[in-house]
């Protein structure tokens, strides 16, 4: 069986396609797993040390306003779907799951002309361009948020075993020192993706001396192309670790007690699947669409919010210091987190994906 994941562009779209991919292959080692990619964005830095095969189409934007772009953009889509279709037709492929991304639409489209079966993976609380073309060819729509998509069935994020096997506690010890972070005493972890985010970054720098100063050691992933700070060290025993890229996720949510971090879909349903408590500071971009990514998790007393524009050193001191040295708050926020978290979804997707490989070709019973 040969099953092709779309995605591509961001690491939003490219990790739940390889989260997807490693169960397929954990389910049956013999089917052949590809990611379609674009050559553009992330894709070669993330894919090829996967161990999965990477296969790039053309990436072409939905244009969002008539100019050159939009006029050039019929002819540069057909390019993208010929690549699309000429794979499809020459490897044999079975089945095509989209998360979105440049290389989703020209693969939905290429699908649909060859009649090989589509499944749709919705990831955010607003679904964007692609998998809304992609949902009008087919019924075999999965989403992380509920009603996004009209008539998809709600199974949660793609997460890697790493996160949805993960016992915080019971790895509390080992990931300390890993980190080499006190073994009692609170942690906060702050991160904002791999190139981290300037706004974060500045407010911790300069409320770590406070934070320092009142027992609380601080993780913090400031981003691959960003300059570690350098913070005097406390009198106590509370340390500041600065680090370019945290690679293992797992290891960081179980040193710490509490996140500072952007609301990205992925962000989210990892702090929901483990039970981190979180202060979420949405990206200000699109439509909001990162607000409404933790808006669950508001309202339900299990994470706060702070907009970008408000989050500065002030706001860090005020409410997330007494936060950190409050145990039951934390454990109250943990438990109304783990509520959200859906921790199967990758092994589910899988099993649907390859249930098409049947005479019939159909998809699993839902």
């Amino acid at each position: 069986m040969h099953v092709v994941l779309a995605a591509g562009g961001t690491a939003g779209h490219i990790y739940p396609a390889l989260n997807t991919a490693r169960a397929i292959r954990s389910v049956d080692p013999t089917v052949r797993c590809t990611i379609l990619g674009t050559d553009r964005g992330l894709d070669r830095e993330l894919i090829p040390g996967s161990g999965f095969e990477l296969v790039t189409i053309p990436a072409v934007p939905f244009p969002r306003k008539p100019n050159l772009a939009a006029l050039r953009f019929p002819i540069q889509m057909s390019k993208s779907v010929r690549a699309a279709k000429l794979f499809f037709r020459s490897q044999s492929v079975d089945v095509v799951v989209g998360f979105g991304g440049y290389a989703s639409a020209p693969a939905y489209l290429a699908a649909r002309s060859l009649k090989i079966p589509i499944i749709v993976h919705e990831a955010n609380s607003t679904a964007g361009l692609a998998n809304r073309l992609g949902a009008r060819f087919t019924s075999e729509v999965a989403l992380n948020y509920p009603d996004v998509i009209p008539g998809g069935k709600v199974i949660g994020m793609p997460l890697s075993q790493q996160i949805s096997d993960l016992n915080r506690s019971q790895l509390r010890g080992a990931a300390r020192e890993h980190f080499d972070l006190p073994p009692t005493g609170p942690v906060l972890l702050i991160f904002g993706g791999s190139q981290g985010a300037h706004a974060i970054n500045a407010a911790v720098t300069q409320a770590a001396p406070e934070l320092l100063a009142r027992g609380i050691s601080i993780l913090h992933a400031v981003g691959i192309n960003n300059k570690l700070p350098k913070i005097p060290d406390s009198d106590g025993p509370a340390v500041y670790r600065p680090l370019p890229y945290i690679a293992s996720m797992e290891l960081a949510y179980s040193a710490a007690d509490f996140s500072i971090n952007r609301a990205g879909a992925m962000t989210v349903a990892e702090i929901a699947a483990v039970g981190m408590p979180s202060a979420f500071i949405p990206l200000p971009i699109g439509n909001g669409e990162q607000e409404r990514n933790a808006q669950a998790l508001i309202e339900h007393g299990a994470a706060i919010m702070c907009s970008n524009q408000n989050f500065n050193s002030n706001w860090i001191v005020s409410n997330i210091a007494e936060l950190m040295v409050s145990p039951s708050r934390l454990e109250s926020m943990s438990e109304s987190t783990r509520v959200f978290g859906h921790r199967g979804a990758a092994a589910e997707l899988a099993r649907w994906a390859l249930a098409f490989d049947s005479p019939q070709k159909g998809p699993i019973s839902q």
